[in-house]
């Protein structure tokens, strides 16, 4: 959104989105304030201990402007998909520093958290850890590559299968696992029918319910026969995962600690 002077070392620092949070956390910087996701009652389920004291300010489509003018931040974090409209208010709280797009691109967003906060060589440090650990897990599944893993995710108006331009995506990539046809984009996710659940199928499948609206639904269609016919659900090679975790994350936390959910499937594949 242009340029911004930020402070050489920043106090007070509040986030705006999920991504944000968990950036500004894997680098040891607790913001003094924070939104959480629609539909959702706090931080995610995963940061609950590093985020408990952490002052809420609205949720991510309604940032409570009043609230962030009221923590007097120095620095404010967020991205241009969520809050473009209102950087000039935000701007005129405190120094504004916004990533570009969300998803695909948390490695180069955390970078950019990096340099906004004075901690460019720690996230270097932080990046190049998760690498190295999610190169050596990739042959505890054999070959990788050989592997189809399906992501799908239930919400309230319907199924998504995600692609390879998701957070999820390039996770699955630095391990070196294959995707199903479907999942072979690079849209963030494909949004399918119940009766295109098939085309959802893998060698490995993971899939989580986003909000109570999506457990419902996840709910519905995996009690029907849709659901039970897809082969990796007929071996048990169908897995449920934490939405705030997997889907909600975008960072190198919650990137960190999807490898470990992974590791514990590698002998089923």
């Amino acid at each position: 959104m242009g340029t911004a002077e930020v402070p050489q070392d920043p106090q007070r620092v509040v986030v705006l989105d999920t991504g944000e949070l968990d950036s500004a956390l894997a680098l040891g910087v607790t913001p003094v304030g924070t939104v959480h996701a629609d539909g959702a009652t706090g931080p995610q389920s995963y940061l609950a201990d590093q985020a408990k004291n952490i002052e809420e300010v609205g949720t991510i489509q309604n940032p409570n402007l009043e609230a962030i003018a009221a923590l007097k931040p120095d620095l404010i974090l967020s991205n241009s998909v969520r809050h473009k409209d209102i950087y000039e208010q935000l701007r005129g709280i405190a120094p504004t520093v916004f990533a570009e797009t969300v998803g695909k691109a948390w490695k180069e967003n955390f970078r950019l958290a990096g340099a906004a906060l004075g901690k460019s060589d720690e996230a270097e440090r932080v990046l190049g850890e998760y690498e190295a650990k999610a190169q050596a897990l990739g042959p505890r599944f054999g070959t990788p590559g050989s592997v189809e893993v399906s992501m799908v995710r239930f919400m309230a108006n319907g199924v998504r299968v995600y692609g390879e331009g998701s957070f999820i995506g390039t996770i699955l990539n630095d391990v070196g696992f294959a995707r199903p046809q479907i999942a072979r984009t690079e849209e963030t996710f494909v949004q399918v029918s119940p009766e295109q659940l098939s085309s959802a199928d893998g060698d490995l499948l993971f899939y989580a319910g986003y909000g109570q609206d999506g457990a419902s639904k996840q709910a519905e269609l995996a009690a029907g026969p849709l659901w039970q016919r897809l082969g990796a659900v007929s071996r048990g090679d169908a897995h449920p995962v934490s939405d705030d975790l997997w889907y909600l994350g975008i960072g190198p936390l919650a990137a960190n600690r999807v490898l470990d959910d992974l590791a514990r499937y590698a002998s089923a594949a």
